[in-house]
């Protein structure tokens, strides 16, 4: 792997606040503060170690007023949906006879306030968004109109996401809460048809303690997620590409009412998404953001203690407000942690169709690309192949909670000893080229103590 920080001005040298991967060409497009959409081709180098560059292609014409909160292309690539503030939402048709050529098709006009994320339906025949009005809109693309609005939250919705298969919703709220909505056709007795619904299942808020002494739980509760004070506008959800479980960001835990608050990241199973499954250690900062890689990989065999008990491997993404952590779902360590990329907050993560690269924005107006080396991440597998391990696998039942318990200083140490890759911090606050610096990263601390986080996990299996 190698990459940084790429030292051009993407957007007149203001935030960066989005980015995504276009699946049929690999551009990468990124919106932000300047009200430009803009359209980058990823250059490798000639030079062995040498970072990835990106090349300017073309700016989609004028057509937000204000900054572009989120973009995503639609799964065919055919679309891309922009939101901004104010409200502002459109939706981009790429033109046949010129992949560069973009042309707003549609702009959807309902919510009052700044668009902060978006996410496209499977079949690309729906879009979600969640705005600071508080509410959840699903969209008919086609008709260019609302299908169902969700206005449950109390405050600002920053991160929405859409089950693969089609069966749920979620939401990430400043409110802290996270809404997980399941659908339930409604039939239309005018035309004979089921019409897409969804309804509320769950309302997840907090959780309880769990003393390092004692096994029974105790009535206290905590907030399972940080309020609105959190120093980003972002709190990016996804599933799974599968659809197995539902990865949260901006999480907090406490091991008593009196221990310190620490940063996690909730995962949730899909068997069971009324409380979270297991949750990431290890990160200092809040989390703001956390994408899939969008190929699956077969299985290594070098780690059977792995929580995620899947008949391949799953890669994902997960930043913080100022690191990014890459984890597989093989292994309970982080693969890698890059540091000190930026010297403002990251607001977006993104995966190229074919895993090569892994692009990162930033509010300091700059974006960090990785590039991965052939087979550095594994054998792919496509979807379908996916499924069909899936189907053939002879993987064991879930274990019970009791049966899960983790041993605090084995994750501990997991997490100092095995994530591999690390970036150097910046040591001044002028721009400058960042190598990468590929070095294992030292023990820490005395293993003796018990780790700042109890997890009590349930294993993730396949659907």
């Amino acid at each position: 792997m190698r990459g940084g920080v790429v030292q051009i001005t993407w957007h007149d040298a203001q935030p960066v606040l989005t980015l995504d991967f276009h699946s049929l060409t690999n551009l990468l497009a990124t919106g932000g503060a300047d009200k430009d959409i803009k359209l980058w081709a990823l250059v490798q180098s000639e030079a062995q170690k040498k970072a990835p560059t990106a090349c300017y292609q073309t700016s989609l014409p004028p057509h937000h007023s204000t900054a572009v909160n989120v973009l995503r292309f639609s799964p065919s690539g055919e679309q891309l949906a922009s939101g901004a503030d104010g409200g502002e939402l459109a939706i981009w048709k790429m033109q046949s006879d010129d992949r560069h050529t973009w042309k707003v098709l549609k702009t959807l006009s309902f919510h009052r306030k700044d668009v902060l994320d978006l996410q496209w339906s499977t079949d690309g025949a729906f879009l979600l968004s969640g705005s600071v009005d508080n509410s959840c809109i699903i969209w008919d693309v086609n008709k260019g109109a609302v299908h169902q609005i969700l206005d449950a939250h109390l405050h600002y919705v920053q991160g929405v996401a859409w089950d693969p298969s089609g069966q749920y919703l979620a939401s990430l709220s400043s409110d802290r809460t996270c809404r997980i909505y399941s659908r339930k056709p409604q039939k239309n007795k005018a035309k004979g048809q089921e019409n897409l619904n969804y309804v509320c299942q769950h309302v997840v808020s907090k959780g309880e303690f769990q003393n390092l002494g004692d096994t029974k739980l105790s009535s206290a509760r905590h907030h399972l997620f940080h309020d609105e004070t959190l120093p980003s506008f972002f709190r990016r959800l996804a599933w799974s590409p599968d659809g197995s479980f539902l990865l949260a960001p901006a999480g907090i835990d406490k091991l008593s009412s009196a221990s310190p608050t620490c940063n996690t990241a909730y995962v949730f199973s899909r068997n069971d998404l009324a409380r979270p499954a297991l949750q990431l250690p290890g990160a200092s900062k809040p989390i703001v953001a956390v994408r899939f890689c969008p190929i699956s990989f077969t299985l290594r065999g070098s780690n059977s203690a792995g929580f995620f008990k899947l008949p391949y491997r799953i890669i994902f993404a997960v930043a913080t407000l100022n690191s990014l952590y890459i984890y597989d779902t093989e292994s309970v360590a982080p693969v890698a942690i890059l540091a000190g990329l930026h010297y403002a907050a990251i607001t977006d993560i993104a995966w190229s169709s074919d895993a090569k690269y892994l692009a990162v924005s930033s509010q300091d107006g700059y974006c960090t690309i990785l590039e991965f080396e052939n087979d550095e991440l594994g054998s792919p597998l496509s979807l379908t192949e996916a499924k069909i391990v899936a189907k053939t696998s002879e993987e064991s039942p879930v274990p019970k909670t009791e049966h899960m318990q983790v041993d605090e200083n084995r994750v501990t140490i997991a997490v100092e000893e095995k994530a591999r890759i690390q970036i150097s911090k910046v040591e001044d606050n002028e721009p400058k080229e960042k190598n990468v610096e590929i070095k294992g990263l030292e023990k820490q601390g005395d293993p003796s103590k018990p780790a700042r986080k109890r997890i009590t996990p349930v294993a993730i299996e396949k659907s």
